[in-house]
């Protein structure tokens, strides 16, 4: 068998999440059917750098699988890309080492999330950002990223349904952009690793401190806390992107 690793990208709106599941279309479903086209009608399983819920979008989401012959990068790349449905494409393929695993060797993770915050809202993007209709400073936000930064249990970000006990997080890098037209931010956060809808948490705590509702230095008191009780509310998924996986 040869271990390949494929760089994936999807657009998450009609997918219910990454993850197989009994009931729901899903990305590992998707391609996994592909695969075995592919491979005289035999089950191929995929392995991801992580799940990604219903709704949400991966430009660089990284998989694994184990096929029975080697094949030239690019054809399989090619008949990955074009016989999956048009909204996953293959962006890149190559062998990996017989150790290699998508999910486990991962050392750090890129997401950003969208936010639009133009009246009215465009319809064209109801599923590629989030909205938020109301007053923003973001001179707050850029105020309370810093304290995200570093190692932290991030217990207080962490949604309930998760399996991973271990809640401490480091976060290497957290921004907000605004375009240009001054009616979308971007979030980016990048880390080692990132809780059940901590993306998504964190974007709702920064929106309310934006908004004024949450002081812009209580991130501090909130992780300190380990209560998702006294952190914001969680963005809608849409808003949400994987964009890059890296490892050792």
């Amino acid at each position: 068998m040869v271990r390949y690793k494929a760089v994936i990208a999807y657009d998450g709106t009609r997918f219910n999440g990454f993850q197989r599941q009994p009931n729901g279309r899903t990305v590992q479903e998707e391609v996994e059917k592909t695969l075995q086209k592919m491979n005289n009608n035999q089950p191929i399983t995929i392995f991801g750098s992580g799940r990604t819920d219903a709704g949400v979008h991966a430009i660089g989401q990284v998989i694994h699988f184990d096929y029975p012959q080697e094949r030239p990068l690019e054809r399989m790349r090619f008949a990955l890309d074009t016989q999956t449905p048009e909204d996953i494409a293959v962006s890149s393929v190559e062998i990996a080492p017989d150790d290699f695993h998508a999910r486990y060797h991962v050392v750090e993770k890129t997401y950003h999330f969208k936010v639009q915050i133009t009246k009215p809202r465009s319809p064209f993007r109801r599923y590629y950002a989030a909205y938020y209709p109301y007053p923003l400073d973001i001179a707050l936000i850029r105020q309370a990223l810093p304290d995200l930064l570093g190692t932290h249990d991030f217990t207080s970000f962490c949604a309930s349904g998760g399996s991973i006990e271990d809640k401490v997080r480091t976060i290497y890098q957290a921004e907000v952009e605004l375009d240009e037209s001054g009616t979308e931010l971007t979030f980016i956060f990048r880390g080692n690793g990132f809780l059940y809808k901590m993306i998504r948490i964190l974007v709702g705590t920064l929106l309310k401190i934006g908004n004024g509702r949450i002081p812009a230095d209580s991130i501090p008191e909130i992780i300190a806390a380990k209560d998702r009780n006294l952190a914001g509310p969680t963005a809608h998924p849409e808003g949400l992107y994987l964009v890059e996986v890296k490892y050792e």
